[in-house]
This record gives structure tokens, sequence and C-alpha cells, in this order.
């Protein structure tokens, strides 16, 4: 029999790996319905679906690796970032799914929760007040009109598998839905920012670099708490608190 491993879990959701099949228990049935209707909707390699009890989504492996992970070095090749920057232009230029997702907040909803959060982060000493207030003042250019796009909304470099510089699979769709198209791209380039140029090349659009940087500390803030009371480490190395450091 193959091991079991398991891939992530926390106490909303868990990836268990068994051989060529992942198993997503999550305990919100609707995040599982809006990742099934995302995969079959958009227009870039995603995972089989085998089959869907709930609260299990089966799921077949996909052919490649992961293009790294934040934390980690990358182990992809200038030509897989541009190829991953192309998937991504294709994703947002796809017609919009009805569902508004992560990336679609308003201004006025995201504004809120990031000054709260922000007073939060502060008041409980989770990180110093002028880090905080310096990644305010960077995040401040995300709050802008945009237009809507289809995007993926936790395009994490961990969830975009690549092989011989192309994509092969892009996993992980609960959030998906129409929203800012630069979030993906903050959220793919996050904590390597060295590769944002081929990314960018192979988007084959140019985008305001001001905003995705932006995008980068006002996710970075809004995740410290959350990845802390989940098991996670924002401070590791290459993480998140060294995204807002790097605003300095």
């Amino acid at each position: 029999m193959d091991e079991v491993e398991v891939v992530v879990a926390h106490s909303e959701r868990a990836t268990l790996r068994v051989g060529g099949v992942f198993l997503k228990v999550d305990a919100d049935q609707a995040r599982i319905d809006v990742e099934i209707e995302a995969m079959s909707l958009a227009p870039v390699p995603t995972p089989e679906v085998l089959w869907h009890k709930p609260p299990v989504l089966a799921l077949a492996a996909l052919a490649g690796k992961p293009l790294g992970r934040l934390g980690g070095p990358s182990t992809g090749s200038r030509a897989d970032w541009a190829a991953a920057g192309a998937a991504i232009r294709k994703l947002h230029d796809a017609p919009l799914p009805a569902r508004v997702g992560r990336a679609g907040r308003s201004v006025v909803e995201l504004a809120a929760e990031l000054d709260d959060e922000c007073e939060v982060l502060v008041t409980n000493g989770v990180l110093p007040a002028d880090l905080v207030t310096r990644n305010r003042q960077v995040a401040e250019a995300a709050l802008r009109p945009w237009t809507p796009a289809f995007t993926h909304g936790d395009l994490q470099i961990a969830h975009v598998f690549v092989d011989d510089g192309g994509v092969t699979g892009i996993i992980d769709w609960s959030e998906a839905g129409q929203g800012d198209a630069l979030y993906d791209l903050a959220t793919f380039a996050l904590g390597h920012e060295e590769h944002l140029d081929d990314v960018i090349a192979g988007y084959g659009k140019d985008v305001d670099l001001d905003v995705i940087h932006a995008w980068s500390s006002l996710r970075s803030l809004l995740a410290v708490r959350w990845l802390m009371e989940h098991g996670f480490d924002p401070f590791e190395p290459g993480c998140e608190v060294d995204v807002l450091r790097s605003r300095m």
C-alpha cells in the first residue's frame, strides 16, 4: 500500500496524498464547490477530478513539480517562470465567472479590514509599528478601481506545476472568481520578486509594479496572524514578514 502523505493540514481543511491521488478534506462544502466549478471553467491545465463525496474531493496528481514555495528556492528555470506568466495571462483573459473571488473584494471592504488588522498587529505587539505603518502606506496603491478578470485568488508558486518550460497544471482553486489581475501576479511573485521580470515577459502585458508591490504588502499584513493561528510561521526566512521588511 502507498504511504499516506499529509500535504497540508489545519483546522479548516487538509490535503492528503496517496500514490497518484490527492484527497482534499474541507469543512466548508462551498469552497469545494467553487474549486470544482473554477477548474471546469479555467482555460489552463488543472487536475482531473476523480470523484467527489462531501467533504472529500479526489484529484489526480499532476505531472511535473511545483515551481517552488514561499520561503524556499525556486526549482524552476526562467522559461518556467515565463510559461507561468503566459498561463496566468490566459486565465485573466478568459470569460468572467459569475462569482466574485478573494481577489475581488471591494476597495472599501479591504481598506477597513486592513486598517483593523494593522491596529491589532501593533496593539498586540505582533509586528513593530514602523513596519506596519510603512507597509500600510505601500498597500494604499492597491486600493484603486480595477477591471475584473478571471482570477485564481491564491496563486502561490507552490500551486503552479511545471515541466521542461511548460505549465502542467494549477491547483487549489477555492478562492477563484472575478478579481484584480494584479492580485494574482503579486501573490505569485511573493517572496520571489527576482523572477518578476520573467513572469511579466511571459504575461505579455505592461503592469503597474507599484500596485503589485502594494498587493504584496497588503496580502502579507492580512496573512500574518492567520498563519500564526493555523500552525504556520510567517517569520521564516523569505516568508511574509521578510516581504514586509523588504519595503522598509
